[in-house]
Order: structure tokens, then C-alpha cells, then sequence
């Protein structure tokens, strides 16, 4: 079986996936809402093509000719109905995988008991399996507990309240067990079973070599990072308490929080080690994978991260003709276009926006406290973008080296924003900049909020315009 699909490309476990599929020979074609999000990933023996779990015909299409497919899809931190959306998409497809004659489903869920009263995160992981085998194709189930991993939310939340908090009150849900694993050895696992027949129609615990609870975990991290933490637990603390906490205290926003933290009053540890019978390799210790997943950190060499996976509803974008409220920012300047455009390339993140960097914090932490991603995603790299990039409370939705890029709003507000700045160099050798902020409202509360917060967004808007150009103009 050589030619593969893979459901889930653009996710943190599937990014990683798609060339080492490559590196092994395989013909891989990567199902995508976005296939623009892909293109820039530098695989170029693979094949993108438009693909969406919730449009059945889209999935015939992007099946046709392939012998086994990846399902790394899932829906947590996109919905407040993530498990009615988790079930629509997986019985999707496996309704088109049956009709296409798919020889194999690998899918990565969650490790869990099947006694226990589970989460409703970790219930909805098994439903998705569960559908999947009913489409009556061999589907190898891979159980995982926590990843470690540079770019992972459940590792950047052990890490942030290690790096955080000397002193930290914590619910019960540290004393859990779990059996944490390396992404390295996830990738292992995956391809493994896909090389092993024999392990479809089945379902595998995998896990590293270390049993932890996360009180252990969170030591042994701020151990190697150097820092000395004190944890007390009290009994008082529910699911949704310690979400928002987490929400204020980490980089990892409400709506993954939430189903994380309410999944973590399970023990999740290996009951049977089959698996290893048959794909043998050697795992990696805790402590190795927590101080690689830094340095990597610490280089900005993160292969793939959650924060890739939008956190809002995909919408197009206005068509010409269609009336916005706006903020327009134009300045033609003696200046070099590409070095306006470098400067354009690098905002957000630890570069800041130019202006009013104090009033952008202010905004994310608002954002946090209603449950929005807020700041502290940052950007992926300090200078080099791609479709498909979390920056800070935006997303990267169209970028044209050079040229253009487009921004897209993920922080709460009533309504769709985006926010663009394009160069053109002209023939007198000058250099037109122009600076657009787009807001779509959602009802009357939109327009409230749009001409309530106008002054401020003027002066934010057209002072960060001038400081980008400006930078050029009177740069020593």
C-alpha cells in the first residue's frame, strides 16, 4: 500500500507525519480545508487537495486512488459541540472510505480505560474509533496520553506553569497518573502500523517508558529548566476553575484548556504493551523528550505546533463590491518596498506592532478573560510566514511574498476582522503602502462596537502605518 492519505495534515501530529510518509517512499495526498495553509510547508512530493468531514463529497474526491488513510482529525478547542462534530465527521468518513474500497484506516485517539466514567473529550476519542470500525474497513487504533513535544498544548501547559509559578495551588488532577510519550515515538508508532497489516481491526495502547503523575511531570520540567516550584493541592478546584486559570496563567486558550484539564481526572496509562511485540524501537525517556522539545523551542525550530489549527469558523472573505466598515491607511514614500515588506513580515510576536505595543497587551488580556486565545501565541518564526500561521490573536490568511499579507482576527469580537497591508512600487520609483483594517459586524452589537472603539483604532491603525514607513524614511 503505497498511496496514503492523511485527514488532518495541517495538525500539530500530522504536520510531523507528512514527510517522514515522504522520507519512507509513500505517495501521501493531504486532505486540507485550506490547501493554501499547505503549500508552504516544502513538500513537494506530496499532493494537497481540498478536502472538509462535514461535506461527504468532497471526501470521494480526495479518496479516490488511495489504499490507507491517516485520520488525525479532531475537534476540541473548535466548537463548544466538539463531540457532535467529532461523530458527523468521522461517520463521513468512513461512509466514503467504504464506498472508495479504502484498505486501511489508522487513527490516533486518546488513551483511556474502557471501565472508567470518562470525559467527555476523551468519550468522544473513543466514539471516533468506534464509527470509524463500523465502515467495516481494518482500523488500527492508536491510544496516546499526553505528547511531549516542542509545539504541543498539552507539553506548552506543563512548561508554562513550570516556567511560571514558583508557587502553585493545584486541584486533584495532579496526583492522576498518565503515561506521557514523545512525539518522535508517536511518529513511530503510526508509521509502524501502517507497515504492519496485522495490526488492523485493533486497538493499541501506546505510551513512553515513564509512568507520571503531572505533579511529577511539572517537577521534573521546571527540575531541567532550572526553577524551583512549590505545588500544593486542595480538593476545591473543579474542571472548569482550573481551566480558566490555566486560560490566564499559560499560553493555551479556554477552549482547549478546558477539555484538557476536564480529561486529566483520568488516569491514562498503558494496560497492555501488544503493541511493542510487533513495532519495536527504542522510546524515548521523559526527561530526553522534555529537553529536546526546549532546545528546539528555544532555537524557534518548532516543526509543527496547535497553535496551526484555527481556532474560528472559516470565513470568505468579502467579495468586491461588498460594503465594510473600514480604516484606510495610505502613505507613498521614497522607500524601498522590499524593506518595507521585511518590516511588514516581522510584526507581532516578540517584534511587536509598531505602536501602542502596551495597548495590543491590554487587548489580549481582555481577550483571555473572555475566553478568546488572547497574545500568547505569538508567531511560529520572527521573520518567515506562511498561510495558515497563528500571529498573536490573528491568523495568517493570504500572504504573497512581497506583495501583500492578509490577516484574519481570531480574538472575540461581534463580528469578522481582518486586517491587511500591501506595497506596490510605482514608476517614478516610489513606493505605495497601504494599510487596510476590514470589519464585518454581526448584528447591531457589531456596529456598537465598531464605532465605539473607532478613535481608538484611528489612532492605533494610522500611527502603526507610519512608524512601519517611518522606520524606512528616517532609518540611519
Amino acid at each position: 500500500m503505497k498511496n496514503i492519505l492523511v485527514a488532518g495534515a495541517s495538525g500539530y501530529v500530522g504536520s510531523r507525519l507528512v514527510p517522514r510518509l515522504l522520507d519512507r517512499g509513500y505517495t501521501v495526498r493531504c486532505l486540507a480545508r485550506n490547501p493554501e495553509a499547505l503549500k508552504g510547508r516544502g513538500w513537494q512530493r506530496a499532493e494537497v487537495v481540498f478536502g472538509n468531514t462535514l461535506e461527504p463529497d468532497s471526501l470521494l474526491h480526495a479518496m479516490n486512488g488511495m489504499n490507507a488513510a491517516f485520520y488525525l482529525i479532531h475537534a476540541m478547542g473548535g466548537s463548544a459541540d466538539f463531540r457532535s462534530i467529532d461523530q458527523q465527521s468521522a461517520r463521513n468518513f468512513a461512509q466514503a472510505a467504504k464506498k472508495i474500497g479504502l484498505k486501511r484506516i489508522i487513527y490516533l485517539g486518546g488513551l483511556s480505560s474502557d471501565t472508567e466514567a470518562l470525559s467527555e473529550h476523551l468519550r468522544s476519542r473513543q466514539e471516533v474509533g468506534e464509527i470509524l470500525a463500523k465502515s467495516g474497513i481494518p482500523v488500527t487504533e492508536l491510544r496516546a496520553s499526553i505528547i511531549i513535544g516542542s509545539g504541543s498544548a498539552s507539553f506548552a501547559i506543563i512548561r508554562d506553569l513550570a516556567r511560571k509559578l514558583p508557587v502553585m495551588i493545584t486541584p486533584r488532577w495532579v496526583q492522576s497518573k498518565c503515561q506521557p510519550i514523545a512525539i518522535r515515538d508517536v511518529l513511530h508508532y503510526l508509521t509502524g502500523a501502517l507497515e504492519h497489516p496485522e495490526t488492523g481491526g485493533k486497538i493499541f495502547d501506546i505510551g513512553g517508558l515513564e509512568i507520571l503523575t503531572y505533579r511529577q511531570m511539572i517537577e521534573q520540567v521546571a527540575e531541567i529548566m532550572r526553577r524551583k516550584i512549590i505545588i500544593v493541592d486542595v480538593p476545591v478546584l473543579t474542571p472548569r476553575l482550573s481551566a480558566y486559570w490555566l486560560n490566564i496563567v499559560t499560553s493555551v486558550p479556554m477552549g482547549i484548556a478546558f477539555p484538557l484539564v476536564e480529561g486529566l481526572r483520568n488516569d491514562t496509562i498503558c494496560r497492555d504493551q501488544r503493541i511493542d511485540k510487533l513495532i519495536v524501537f527504542e522510546k524515548t525517556p521523559f526527561r530526553a523528550a522534555v529537553q529536546d522539545a526546549l532546545e528546539k523551542e528555544g532555537q524557534k525550530n518548532i516543526e509543527s505546533s496547535w497553535t496551526g489549527a484555527s481556532s474560528g469558523k472559516s470565513v470568505p472573505y468579502p467579495g468586491e463590491g461588498e460594503k465594510l466598515l473600514s480604516d484606510n491607511q495610505v502613505i507613498r514614500c521614497r522607500c524601498s518596498c522590499v524593506e518595507i515588506f521585511n518590516r511588514i513580515q516581522r510584526i507581532g510576536g516578540e517584534n511587536g506592532w509598531y505602536y501602542a505595543n502596551w495597548a495590543w497587551r491590554v487587548r489580549g488580556i481582555i481577550d483571555r478573560l473572555i475566553g478568546g486565545v488572547g497574545m500568547r501565541r505569538g508567531r511560529r518564526h520572527p521573520s518567515d510566514l506562511r498561510v495558515g500561521d497563528a500571529l498573536d490573536f490573528w491568523r495568517v490568511e493570504q500572504f504573497t511574498p512581497g506583495v501583500m499579507l492578509r490577516l484574519r482576527a481570531e480574538m472575540k469580537v461581534p463580528g469578522t476582522a481582518w486586517l491587511e497591508f500591501r506595497v506596490q512600487e510605482n514608476s517614478d520609483n516610489t513606493c505605495l503602502f497601504r494599510q487596510t483594517a476590514l470589519f464585518k459586524p454581526s448584528g447591531w452589537f457589531g456596529y456598537v462596537y465598531w464605532y465605539m472603539m473607532a478613535p481608538a483604532h484611528f489612532l492605533i491603525f494610522r500611527n502603526m502605518a507610519r512608524h512601519i514607513v517611518n522606520h524606512m524614511r528616517y532609518r540611519s
